[in-house]
């Protein structure tokens, strides 16, 4: 009978020790269980929703800026009004072809010479112009013929001597009115004295001059007489 016993007490003390480390398990694995589920749900959770909603936004924002870009090309397109500027007004209304082209040999002409308004004419028509055009064309130019009547004289200079009255008989040949060519003559810096000299010495060297025969010449030129004596003195006779 005393063996049962110390069977039973010894059953009793297993059986508690088992009880205790069964329950110390559990709440165990409930702590893990809990702590796993609870360390994934937040990571998911906070990870997904950011970069779903960041994506779409810059998208949006990308094809936003990129659609004014493209609308502002057209904005820059006006040029159209540079083909606009008037080709039409060099066609003067009322100028024939002909009458075109005879005022541009003119214009040419005087350009390279001058000319009176008689010996333009005579030019344009020898270049083949009808008088009408011709004569059109001298008065389009807008020449002054004054001034050129100065210019001719002075050309007349450098090229050759004149006396005064010598280069006014001159420029009335070449077709200046006689109020022209004394406009001519006495505006050009000119040296009387001197020109009767040079004519002396182009006598002189074109034949043989006595002194009086070298005056009579010059005071055919249209030299005065002091003129002439002087340029008569110049070469030593």
């Amino acid at each position: 009978m005393i063996i049962p016993v110390v069977a039973l007490i010894g059953l009793i003390a297993i059986l508690p020790k088992g009880g205790d480390d069964t329950e110390q398990a559990a709440p165990l694995a409930g702590v893990s269980a809990t702590a796993e589920t609870t360390s994934v749900a937040p990571v998911e959770e906070t990870t997904a929703e950011p970069l779903q909603e960041t994506t779409p936004a810059a998208a949006t924002t990308e094809v936003a800026a990129l659609e004014p870009t493209a609308e502002a090309a057209p904005e820059t397109t006006p040029v159209e009004p540079v083909e606009e500027p008037v080709v039409e007004e060099p066609a003067d209304p009322g100028l024939s072809v002909t009458q075109g082209q005879a005022v541009v040999s003119a214009e040419n002409y005087i350009s390279f010479a001058p000319f009176s308004r008689t010996g333009l004419i005579g030019q344009l028509e020898y270049e083949g112009f009808a008088t009408a055009d011709a004569e059109f064309a001298a008065d389009a130019i807008g020449a002054d013929w004054m001034e050129q009547a100065a210019l001719k004289a002075e050309s007349y200079l450098e090229f050759t001597a004149f006396s005064e009255s010598g280069l006014v008989d001159q420029l009335e040949y070449e077709g200046f009115t006689s109020e022209e060519a004394l406009y001519g003559v006495a505006n050009v810096t000119v040296d009387w004295m001197e020109q009767a000299a040079l004519k002396a010495k182009s006598y002189l060297e074109m034949g043989g001059f006595s002194r009086s025969g070298l005056v009579d010449q010059l005071l055919y030129e249209g030299f005065s007489q002091a003129q002439a004596e002087h340029g008569a003195d110049s070469v030593g006779l």
